[in-house]
């Protein structure tokens, strides 16, 4: 069984930048000789081994939307296969990383949104320029030491849930 490459990973991150239907990500691994139905994963995104999928509309009368998930979904499903491959089992794999990282992407973009609401207040507020250029900086320098805390947090999660002789990186989860 071959997982897929960083090299193959990077060129999917890119082209569906946006997301992909489960099928499609399936697909990927099926293509490889790696057993993966659509039942495992949906069964894998309710054991919090995956992040859920949007719900986006698509352009046309009557045409409904379609559950996207994110592109980490493809890097995490290998990084779910290939701790499986070297022997871990699905709840020494809910006990890893992977479920702490749902929540850190989950707080990040719960962040996210809050920045990004005070800065729409921030445009709409008559602010001095010195006033709005302060508070301007100032939103900006918690937004990047937002982002370094979690990254921290994500590093001190991947040292504390390592299981000794399995190496599994954090970049592998992201």
């Amino acid at each position: 069984m071959e997982l897929l490459r960083p090299e193959e990973i990077e060129r999917i991150e890119r082209e569906y930048a946006q997301g992909l239907p489960a099928r499609v990500i399936v697909g990927l691994f099926v293509e490889k000789g790696i057993a993966l139905t659509e039942a495992t994963f949906r069964k894998y995104v309710q054991a919090g081994l995956l992040p859920r999928s949007k719900r986006v509309g698509r352009k046309g009368k009557h045409q409904g939307s379609q559950g996207l998930y994110p592109v980490s979904a493809v890097r995490r499903m290998n990084a779910i296969k290939q701790m499986m491959a070297q022997g871990m089992t699905l709840e020494d794999i809910k006990a890893s990383f992977v479920v702490f990282k749902n929540h850190i992407e989950l707080a990040s973009h719960e962040l996210g949104q809050v920045f990004d609401g005070y800065e729409r207040r921030l445009d709409g507020k008559s602010l001095g320029d010195r006033n709005r250029k302060e508070m301007t900086s100032q939103l900006r320098a918690l937004r990047v030491q937002s982002r370094e805390l979690l990254q921290e947090i994500a590093r001190f999660g991947s040292g504390l849930t390592a299981r000794p002789g399995v190496e599994t990186s954090p970049s592998d989860l992201q």
